[in-house]
């Protein structure tokens, strides 16, 4: 007779399904690959409008509540989440601490906690406040002392935690097989234009320590190369600004946030190089899931962006260095970088490989 399934909550994402983000790519496809083996409930923020709110996804049953995921309003959804969990479930995941300031009350439900940290030291984080990284600081401290198990998506932060917290955690990255290689249409190429010609790809945020700025500084000096960043330049001051100065430029194309996974898929697959500009990441969703399209991919040079590439990619940190990079980027070499890349991929970063991890660190608690 099978026993009966552990009841599994997981806490602090927008929700599934995913539309925003690596924690909610991560919850959609936990519940998809193990949704025989718990009964999970997630709860799901106010971006979903209310005739898009459903019942249940993936076997598993959905709570909406009336706040955001993000910003000021994460610590009460959060809070609400936690406490409706404590009472209806066995085991809570927790994807980024935002109000781990009352996981310490848990001594009252003794239920089983998984925080995962992320993949940085969000408490160092330049665009964050002097208060919010302080707050950053206190959540992560007291939601690593207080779960039964903690989770980074990264080497460097398992180290940090340990280093800074006395926390021990281990370490479960993202997957990225969830993408799908498109060849290009005519119709693709009428909406966007550069697709009928060479390209090099950067998809990230607008903000100041994604670097796109040093990206563009650096194709204004490869007038034969073409550059297409697509971003939210809309979301901050830095971005507002790039997009403000750079229009017409005859290699640089500034492509607002692409939302159609077809589209974003198609221009992804048929990049010659992914630039991977992230400097205060931990395991890149993004960057993984440009391993999973069998491209060349290079990266800025932390010690994330090498620990997920296994120090198997180029890297950079300056204008200069991209630009020589870029020039000395031979076929030979961007065809060994291609293939490497995708073979770390299929090795590390699949969902079946994910999963498994998670389920096996449930089914111990």
């Amino acid at each position: 007779m099978k026993t009966k399934n552990k009841k599994v909550a997981i806490i602090g994402t927008n929700g599934i399904p995913a539309r925003y983000g690596g924690f909610e790519t991560l919850a959609e496809y936990l519940t998809k690959e193990l949704k025989a083996d718990f009964d999970f409930t997630v709860y799901c923020s106010s971006i979903y409008k209310k005739n898009d709110r459903i019942k249940s996804y993936n076997n598993s049953k959905l709570i909406f509540l009336p706040f955001k995921a993000n910003g000021i309003q994460s610590i009460f959804y959060d809070i609400i989440s936690t406490f409706h969990a404590w009472f209806t479930s066995d085991v809570l995941l927790v994807l980024g601490p935002a109000a781990g300031f009352i996981l310490p009350l848990n001594k009252f439900f003794k239920k089983k906690i998984i925080t995962n940290h992320g993949g940085l030291n969000e408490w160092e984080r330049e665009k964050l406040s002097f208060f919010q990284r302080k707050y950053a600081y206190l959540n992560h401290k007291i939601a690593g002392q207080n779960s039964n198990e903690n989770i980074a998506d990264n080497l460097p932060l398992k180290k940090s935690l340990l280093r800074t917290f006395g926390v021990k955690t281990q370490v479960i990255e993202y997957g990225g097989n969830h993408i799908n290689i498109e060849n290009i249409s005519s119709k693709s190429i009428k909406k966007y234009p550069f697709l009928s010609n060479s390209y090099s790809l950067c998809v990230a945020r607008a903000q100041v320590d994604n670097n796109l700025h040093l990206l563009i500084e650096a194709f204004k000096g490869l007038p034969d190369k073409n550059l297409v960043i697509i971003s939210n330049w809309n979301i901050s001051i830095y971005g507002e600004e790039l997009w403000s100065k750079h229009q017409g430029l005859n290699n640089i194309f500034l492509v607002p946030a692409i939302y159609d996974k077809y589209e974003l898929d198609v221009i992804r697959s048929n990049t010659e190089l992914y630039i991977h500009s992230h400097s205060q990441c931990g395991t890149a969703p993004s960057l993984v899931e440009a391993m999973n399209y069998n491209i060349p991919v290079i990266c800025f040079d932390v010690l994330t962006n090498r620990e997920t590439t296994q120090h198997k990619s180029f890297y950079f940190n300056n204008t200069n260095n991209l630009k020589l990079l870029i020039t000395n980027l031979s076929e030979d070499k961007r065809s060994k970088l291609k293939k490497e890349m995708f073979a770390i991929s299929k090795k590390k970063y699949t969902w079946k490989i994910i999963a498994n991890k998670y389920a096996n660190l449930i089914s111990t608690l």
